[in-house]
């Protein structure tokens, strides 16, 4: 069983049910957002860390659109366009970060890369 990370007032918890596809989508979009301020995308663009967790919730939200969307032909535009934002814009991001000396977690830089393998493996699809 898959443990699902839950949002309870800014922190993570687990629970031991699994995410469905719809709360995947609601993750990955809201992730992506930079208009909600402690979303992974608006934390590396003002230069902050991801809150403990976050990483986490988003690889496991990203592994349950890739087993769902395997066989699909098309996606979403809004989710498209969110994975797309995870993947390009998490690395400018983070490099625009590294370019101004802020001191990262030591293993963001991987995260970023599982991140971008991730979204490669959805658009992909089971080809």
């Amino acid at each position: 069983m898959v443990a699902k990370p839950i949002d309870i007032g800014g922190d993570v918890a687990i629970s031991k049910t699994p995410m469905d596809v719809q709360t995947a989508q609601r993750v990955v979009t809201s992730q992506a957002n930079t208009a909600i301020a402690d979303s992974f995308l608006a934390r590396l663009q003002q230069k902050s860390s991801p809150v403990p967790g976050q990483v986490t919730s988003l690889l496991l939200a990203l592994k349950v659109l890739h087993e769902h969307f395997k066989a699909a032909q098309k996606l979403d535009r809004d989710l498209a366009y969110a994975l797309h934002q995870l993947a390009y814009e998490g690395r400018q991001y983070y490099e625009q970060g590294k370019q101004a000396n802020v001191e990262w977690p030591l293993l963001l830089d991987t995260d970023l890369e599982r991140i971008a393998v991730a979204v490669t493996q959805i658009f992909k699809g089971d080809a």
